[in-house]
This record gives structure tokens, C-alpha cells and sequence, in this order.
């Protein structure tokens, strides 16, 4: 299929892997990306000199396209464009934090700039600081939030109203209907998160990802709602329970043992961050089953639609 996305990215498929600190690295990436979909290495860990080397070892993994991620609230120093332009990166998203920042600098150095908006402000201050387009994250989706969040269903129709350049719908999506949904609401591209979170690819602990079968609809929390700090949705465990009604004076400082989380699999070590999505996930599947599911049935339930 082509969209602008496609088109733009050079991939096969408009799929996009979310960029998950320590987990967005060369194993997982590089899968999204043989599969025919855009794989995104992470730089939220501030593990820049392992970044490099997982860059390296994506160029090693796959001859297809992959891009960074600059979150700015994690990576501070400016020095990271020219980190990613020394490393040939031609494709970037940067997220939490102000579009005008790195926009210019990345695009100066030739590369496609897309950046993560949670409401319209933030779309139209991306568009006016010049990127190519938007991932446009809903409120349901996993990780770090506006306080403010907004659903997917009205975030994304809403923003497409008011700007023309391609968007990725980022929040709910784990299969094919769920991204036809976001291409009728106006995406060409989407991109996963906790999907990808329980790959088979995804270096993560089994504990976290068995969390995430087991997770029914309902079993996501929304946390750090007033306090200071970003908002962040998450798995419920006993943790995150008594910190949805106790809040953190420090959410940056509930996840000091996230490795002992994410590779230990101590699910009360830290936070689990995760999309309600988790609800609709039974099973660890490879990438590659997942994108082909994706668009097999993506295309059928496009096909019933246009028959209405």
C-alpha cells in the first residue's frame, strides 16, 4: 500500500514501532523494520553511548529504513542532533517537549522530522516549527502523557480537520480493524507501543509481557494526574494502585529500578508503563506475524467497508 507515510519513510508497510526506552533498541527495531514497517531506536534511557551501538547493530540486522526518537524531557543536551546526523539517521521523531527545539537543526541536516502531539495546541506549534508531520498519541495509549489526555477518537479526527500534513495514530493500536479505524479518522500511518512491548522480539521480561495477556480492558491506570512531573498511563499492580490515589512527590524517581522491572521482572519494582490496549493482547507473537495480521486485516475490513 502507499500513503504519504509510506512514501515519506521509504517502508512497505505505514507500521511504526514506538520508541520505548531500553526497549526500542536493535532487536526489536530491526524486526519492525524486516517486516516491512519503520523500526525506532530509543534515546529516553540517555544511554547514548549503547545508542550508538545498537545503531550499529541495526545497520548489521536489516538494509531497511529505521529512524531515532528524541524525547526531549529524558535527552537534555543538543548535542544530540549531531549524534544523530553523524550516525546517518535520515528519519526522526522528537516527543515531550517543545517541536521547536530540534525541528529546525534536524531538518537542516536534511532529515524527515515528525513530532509527538497530544492535542491541537501542540499540532499547531509543530506544524508552525515546520515538521513533516505528526504522531498523534492518544490518551489511552502506555507511557508518559499530557495530564490532559484525550482519546484517540476525537483527537485524531479533530487535528486532521485543522492540519494537512501526514499523521500516525499512536494510542489503542494492536490489529488491522483498529488501524482502519485510525486511517478513517484521518491517519496514513500508526504506530504500537504495548503491541510491540509483548513481541516476541521485545527484550523485556516474560513477567511483563504475560502481565500484559492477562491484562484485562480495565486494568491500566492514569497516574501523576496533579502532581509534578508528566502523567503516565500504566499497568495496575499493587504499586501503581496506591500510587494512583497517593501520588509520587517524584514519578521520575518511582522508575530509579526500572531495569530491575523490565529485564528482572520485578513488576513491583517499578512502573510497567502500558496502553489500555493491553486488554485486547493474548499472546507473544514475532513482529512479523504481527504486521502481516495487521494488514490482512486491515485490507478486509477496508474491503467491507467500502461495500457498505
Amino acid at each position: 500500500m502507499k500513503t504519504r507515510i509510506t512514501e515519506m519513510l521509504g517502508v512497505e508497510y505505514p507500521i511504526v514501532q514506538a520508541p520505548m526506552g531500553w526497549i526500542a533498541r536493535s532487536n526489536l527495531a530491526s524486526a519492525m523494520s524486516n517486516a516491512g514497517g519503520l523500526g525506532i531506536i530509543e534515546t529516553s534511557s540517555g544511554e547514548l553511548d549503547n545508542i550508538r551501538d545498537e545503531i550499529c547493530k541495526m545497520r548489521e540486522l536489516t538494509d531497511k529504513p529505521f529512524g531515532v526518537n528524541i524525547a526531549q524531557a529524558f535527552v537534555r543536551d543538543p548535542s544530540i542532533v549531531d549524534f544523530i546526523v553523524d550516525q546517518g539517521i535520515k528519519f526522526a521523531t522528537t516527543s515531550a517537549g517543545d517541536p521547536n527545539r530540534y525541528c529546525g537543526p534536524l531538518k537542516e541536516a536534511g532529515l524527515t522530522v515528525f513530532h509527538v502531539v497530544p492535542n491541537l495546541a501542540g499540532a499547531i506549534k509543530a506544524i508552525n516549527a515546520g515538521v513533516d508531520g505528526l504522531v498523534v498519541e492518544g490518551g489511552e495509549g502506555g507511557g508518559f502523557k499530557n495530564k490532559d489526555e484525550v482519546a484517540l477518537m476525537v483527537l485524531l479526527p479533530l487535528i486532521r480537520e485543522k492540519v494537512d500534513v501526514p499523521i500516525i495514530a499512536a494510542g489503542g493500536i494492536t490489529c488491522g480493524r483498529t488501524m482502519a479505524a485510525a486511517f478513517a479518522l484521518g491517519a496514513e500511518g500508526v504506530q504500537m507501543g504495548t503491541r510491540m512491548v509483548s513481541a516476541a522480539e521485545s527484550p523485556v521480561h516474560d513477567n511483563w509481557k504475560q502481565s500484559i495477556i492477562d491484562a484485562k480492558e480495565t486494568d491500566t491506570v492514569f497516574l501523576n494526574r496533579h502532581g509534578n512531573g508528566p502523567a503516565l498511563r500504566a499497568l495496575k499492580t499493587e504499586r501503581t494502585t496506591k500510587l494512583e490515589t497517593q501520588p509520587s512527590d517524584n514519578i521520575f524517581g518511582e522508575m530509579a529500578n526500572a531495569l530491575d522491572l523490565y529485564f528482572g521482572g520485578d513488576m513491583e519494582a517499578a512502573i510497567a508503563l502500558s496502553g489500555q490496549v493491553a486488554g485486547r493482547i493474548d499472546s507473544v507473537k514475532p513482529v512479523k506475524q504481527i504486521v502481516d495480521e495487521i494488514m490482512d486485516e486491515f485490507h478486509k475490513v477496508a474491503d467491507a467497508i467500502h461495500k457498505l
